[in-house]
């Protein structure tokens, strides 16, 4: 085998190798509420699994940040959109979503539910605000999801 052909063999393997792993790393495109603002919680990355998130299947959305400031508490204020109307608002508990307190740097929010399956399939918007103690608000983040045509509880 030439050079040129073990060279080229290598790389579609690496190549195809990448293409079956994707589905599974795939990280959400995220943007601040906030251009300019400084917010004290930095989001580095949004993961959802599945995705797109399968109709009365659970769902996880991971959210890596890191912090500048130690977090004793706070609140999370989620909003969800559908072709632009606002569908849905829930808030949680920071500590019920990550391990309190949260000391300066890394940390990870993870939020798993089941969506209904009487969820309209198609694509979603999500604001995620979060708040300290004192409803200082720490970060503003937007990303989009999907939710796919897969199974609903009806089919159950």
């Amino acid at each position: 085998m030439t050079m040129k052909k073990m060279i080229t063999s290598k790389f579609f393997v690496f190549f195809f190798s990448m293409c079956l792993l994707r589905p599974f790393t795939n990280a959400t495109d995220i943007h601040y509420c906030d251009k300019k603002g400084d917010y004290d919680v930095e989001v580095k990355e949004v993961e959802i699994s599945p995705d797109p998130i399968a109709r009365g299947q659970p769902a996880t959305f991971s959210i890596s940040a890191t912090t500048g400031k130690a977090l004793s508490g706070g609140k999370l204020v989620i909003d969800v959109s559908y072709f632009g109307w606002h569908i849905h608002t829930e808030t949680h508990d920071l500590c019920g979503e990550t391990s309190c307190p949260v000391t300066v740097g890394d940390f990870v929010i993870a939020h798993s539910q089941v969506l209904p399956g009487f969820t309209p399939p198609g694509s979603y918007s999500l604001k995620l605000k979060m708040y300290d103690g004192n409803k200082h608000e720490l970060t503003c983040i937007t990303f989009g999801f999907d939710i796919g045509l897969g199974s609903s509880v009806a089919d159950s």
